[in-house]
């Protein structure tokens, strides 16, 4: 593999793009006229508007493809590689009877007025995701889905109540960062509250990026795309690292 790449359209590195985004212009001439200003600052030279509609009576829809001159260096791409293994359901549940010889309690909920619960039902849910059964399957873990618009000191009380080993927070709405203030008030509270007997701490949501943990405060950061079976075998790998067992 090159270490350096450009976007591939019609024939190997042509640089061709395809972008998309709305304009607050009517539509019409000048609101195409707009979208292609727009994307020649962008860098796309030549840029087409190749499909465009109206979004009630002041907005407008672009697609845009065009070619940009930028190159790739994968060398100084940086990413959070998975560094356990993916395990079945069988393997999480053997291997952590074996560990803790009683189930490892989960508390999960979306925090602050984020009423978007698709993703923790996803992730916790028996019906699960991308044709994987959800936590609740699992039969070493005990799960409490707290749902939607949960306060962070309702939180952190049901994981004390509970003695959770790990609390997993979806966030899908981000107006105005909300998602990083949320999670960060979360992982705060819960280092106030326990300090250093805190649960793992996990934060999931599609406009988060994993290498944002530190910066949340939390253990680890799952972002769009995430299956229940990855969840689970992140939770057995940081109960090993815990106890000090070998992988």
């Amino acid at each position: 593999m090159s270490r350096y790449v450009r976007p591939y359209g019609d024939t190997t590195g042509d640089g061709m793009i395809q972008t998309s985004f709305t304009l607050p212009v009517p539509f019409g001439p000048k609101a195409d006229g707009a979208a292609l200003q727009l994307a020649q600052k962008m860098g796309m030279d030549p840029a087409m508007v190749v499909h465009s509609h109206a979004i009630g009576a002041d907005f407008t829809f672009f697609v845009v493809y065009g070619s940009v001159k930028h190159i790739v260096d994968l060398d100084d791409v940086r990413v959070v590689e998975r560094e356990y293994p993916l395990l079945s359901p069988s393997e999480v549940n053997t291997t952590l009877k074996k560990l803790l010889r009683r189930k490892l309690v989960v508390v999960g909920g979306c925090i602050g007025t984020d009423a978007h619960t698709v993703g923790i039902d996803a992730i916790l849910n028996i019906k699960g995701f991308a044709g994987e059964k959800g936590l609740e399957y699992y039969r070493e873990l005990k799960v409490v889905n707290l749902g939607a618009q949960v306060s962070v000191p309702e939180l952190v009380r049901r994981a004390r109540h509970e003695k959770a080993d790990a609390v997993l927070v979806s966030q899908v709405v981000t107006q105005r960062d909300a998602h990083i203030l949320n999670t960060q008030e979360m992982s705060a509270a819960f280092r106030e509250a326990m300090g250093d007997r805190r649960p793992l701490l996990v934060a999931g949501g599609p406009r988060f990026d994993p290498l944002m943990a530190g910066e949340l405060g939390v253990d680890r950061v799952f972002s769009r795309g995430t299956t229940p079976g990855e969840v689970a075998s992140y939770l057995v790998h940081a109960v090993k690292e815990k106890k000090g067992v070998a992988a």
